[in-house]
């Protein structure tokens, strides 16, 4: 039986600084792998498109609407007061509503569709229930007949912050 040397450590190994530290190194390095992965799945970018064919498809109809819009002088004019909606409408549209969808540029869980009534001939209104700032994309097309569309981005200028009365 051999004697411990004097000065030296005799605790067990699991009571010392240096295996934990070293240990803990690649345990930070899985902790972060796997938080990163959660974030990369949770929070998905929306600018990446899964089916593209399809959307590449879609685009040709919507091309085509937007052609049919300018055949018939179709244009609009958006002032957005608050979260009140005002379209100005010129053209052989006669509709009684108008279906506004508002796309966020970047978040698409932010998008939504505001429901507009005509209250003159030519002037449609909506509650939006939210304000909305520049950059947002929007889209405007008839609900009886879908046949037109018209498209365009919300400006600073269409936006009046003072609320409305």
């Amino acid at each position: 039986m051999s004697k411990p040397v004097p000065g030296a450590d005799t605790k067990p190994w699991y009571r010392h600084f240096w295996p934990w530290f070293l240990m803990a190194l690649p345990a930070a390095v899985v902790v972060a792998g796997l938080s990163t992965a959660y974030i990369a799945n949770r929070h998905a970018d929306d600018l990446v498109v899964d089916e593209y064919y399809k959307d590449g498809l879609a685009i040709n109809v919507q091309l085509a609407k937007k052609q049919r819009a300018a055949e018939l002088g179709v244009s609009a004019q958006l002032h957005f007061i608050g979260d009140i909606v005002t379209v100005e409408l010129t053209g052989p549209v006669r509709d009684s509503g108008l279906r506004l969808q508002l796309s966020h540029p970047l978040e698409a869980d932010r998008d939504f569709a505001v429901p507009l009534v005509r209250v003159s001939p030519g002037l449609y209104r909506g509650s939006m229930g939210q304000e909305i700032m520049p950059h947002w994309h929007w889209t405007l097309q008839g609900l009886r007949r879908d046949d037109w569309r018209l498209d365009g981005k919300v400006q600073a200028a269409d936006i009046d912050n003072a609320p409305p009365g």
